[in-house]
């Protein structure tokens, strides 16, 4: 049986020196965290987040290009923020999620922590939430848009939730009073809108999720369960070869169903 020493396992990583040491520090984190025991990935992650903020609090961290750092990153394209983000993959086939969010505050430039409180969400959609009680993700994309005099960001992200269901994420950040938060009512019509959007389907398919430049769209895969008896148990939903799509239309992100690609705006009005 293997067996862990956290202080042996962790002091070649606080020694080790580097032309590039964020770079390969954060990639033996990564490295170390895979297939380890608790503990030793939450001492790694810590890690990852004393070590990145540090260079997040230098000057031109806005600037700076920190591609090679091998973490999941949006830029809002407006240059307002940098959001940095990991995972931990847990023995039992759970995740944990870590993020730091470059932003700029109400009199300086913050660094802020994102903490995953996914465990404490029990209704992810209806909820707005802060840094420290985050629904933890992946993000990927990052799609600015105007609602009134303020600009939200959307996020899509990737959640992988446990040994048999994924979950997409579309979420929503914004600032208030130089803080973010998470979640805006911008999903659908009427009185009671969605703060964002969770899609859950078998670990075992994939599931499109993407901003479609020329349609101006978020493009996605149709979910359906594979038989009518297992509706509701995101576990056993899969693509059906259809496409939904949301368009950004008066202020809010309106559904399109059974979307052509194939046709121009994909062949659907915002709303539909």
């Amino acid at each position: 049986m293997r067996s862990w020493s956290l202080t042996a396992f962790l002091f070649p990583l606080l020694t080790s020196a580097a032309p590039d040491e964020l770079v390969l520090r954060v990639r033996a984190h990564l490295t170390g965290i895979q297939n380890a025991p608790v503990a030793v990935q939450d001492s790694l992650s810590g890690l990852i987040s004393s070590e990145l903020r540090a260079r997040l609090l230098e000057a031109d961290a806005f600037t700076a290009d920190l591609n090679a750092v091998p973490l999941t990153r949006v830029d809002a394209p407006d240059g307002s923020f940098r959001l940095f983000t990991w995972n931990l993959p847990r023995p039992d086939g759970s995740h944990r999620y870590h993020g730091l969010l470059l932003h700029r505050g109400a009199r300086d430039t913050v660094v802020q922590e994102l903490s995953d409180a996914t465990e404490r969400i029990p209704s992810p959609e209806v909820s707005e939430l802060a840094a420290d009680k985050w629904y933890g993700a992946l993000y990927y994309a990052v799609i600015p848009v105007k609602n009134g005099g303020r600009t939200l960001y959307t996020l899509l992200g990737w959640k992988g939730h446990d040994r048999s269901e994924t979950r997409k994420v579309i979420e929503v950040l914004h600032f208030k009073g130089g803080r973010p938060r998470f979640g805006a009512p911008v999903f659908g019509r009427g009185r009671l809108k969605a703060m964002r959007r969770v899609f859950g389907f078998s670990f075992q398919s994939t599931m499109t999720l993407r901003y479609d430049t020329d349609l101006e769209a978020i493009v996605m895969d149709h979910l359906s369960p594979t038989r009518p008896d297992l509706q509701g148990q995101w576990a056993f939903y899969g693509p059906d070869m259809t496409h939904d799509a949301y368009f950004w239309h008066r202020g809010e992100w309106w559904l399109g169903e059974q979307v052509d690609l194939r046709a121009p705006r994909g062949g659907i009005r915002p709303g539909r």
